[in-house]
């Protein structure tokens, strides 16, 4: 499997979509969610007040995400709403009696980026009255989110982060999974700070070449005798103190480097125990 093209990325084709939403600090709020985990396409289906997109909370609560309030979009009707889109899922914590599929936010965004011909939405109802019957029954799954059964209401934006990170997370791990291609470059974006998208997972901090078996064993011989040589380690009685160490040692997942940082503690130990008889 090639790595996802920049036009199949999930950070491309996923929509938000808010439906009758009656506060602007929600609609910021979910700009915001939608920025930090690098997704940039909203859509407003029938605001309850006139201009939203530039309301003075709308614009506070969106804390930096403006360009993704400028960028988006005014519609009177769902069918304009989903435009291009062959995968709706609606967003509700209320089940149906008739409804489609009920899915997990986890369930749903690993298979939208693993399935690169879906163009998705997210579709998230009105605060107080949710999504309506008609526009849920229209949808391809129903995501539910598993939340406290005795307290299962999230905030609009709360729900829309929910989803934006579910959303991540899946495309990040869909490029750990995939071979990068010989001299292909990360796709770059994302919001806040340490964010990227399209980016494979080795790619993401330091790493450093794993220590290999042998230079691991040539460590624990090296410390082994430097704690007897400092008197630590009683060499006719060691009882359990090698195996804890190196139980302690294999969780770190050494690196070569660290190994030889280990190897020059032990000599110095050793170095300045001599130094001072």
């Amino acid at each position: 499997m090639n790595l996802p093209e920049i036009n199949t990325s999930l950070f491309k084709r996923l929509r938000f979509i808010l439906v009758q939403t009656s506060r602007a600090g929600n609609i910021g709020a979910v700009a915001r969610a939608m920025k930090t985990m690098g997704f940039h396409e909203l859509v407003l289906v029938s605001p309850r007040f006139d201009g939203a997109l530039q309301d003075p909370e709308a614009v506070a609560f969106a804390s930096g995400a403006g360009d993704i309030l400028a960028g988006a979009r005014i519609v009177g009707t769902m069918a304009e709403a989903l435009q291009g889109i062959n995968y709706a899922a609606a967003v509700s914590a209320r089940l149906r009696e008739f409804s489609p599929p009920v899915t997990t936010p986890r369930d749903v965004a690993s298979q939208l980026a693993a399935h690169g011909e879906l163009h998705a939405a997210l579709i998230f109802g009105n605060e107080r009255f949710g999504l309506p019957n008609d526009i849920v029954e229209k949808c391809n799954v129903l995501i539910n989110i598993p939340a406290n059964p005795d307290y299962s209401s999230l905030n609009l934006s709360q729900a829309a982060q929910v989803l934006a990170y579910e959303c991540r997370m899946a495309a990040l791990a869909l490029d750990c999974a995939a071979p990068t291609a010989p001299g292909a470059a990360g796709v770059g974006g994302g919001g806040g700070a340490g964010a990227t998208h399209g980016t494979a997972c080795a790619d993401i901090g330091f790493h450093g070449v794993a220590a290999n078996v042998e230079q691991i064993e040539g460590m624990y011989t090296h410390l082994e005798q430097s704690l007897v040589e400092i008197g630590f380690l009683d060499a006719g009685n060691p009882r359990k103190l090698m195996p804890r160490l190196k139980r302690m040692f294999a969780r770190a997942q050494l690196e070569q480097e660290e190994v030889n940082i280990l190897r020059g503690i032990a000599r110095q130990m050793v170095a300045g125990r001599k130094a001072g008889q």
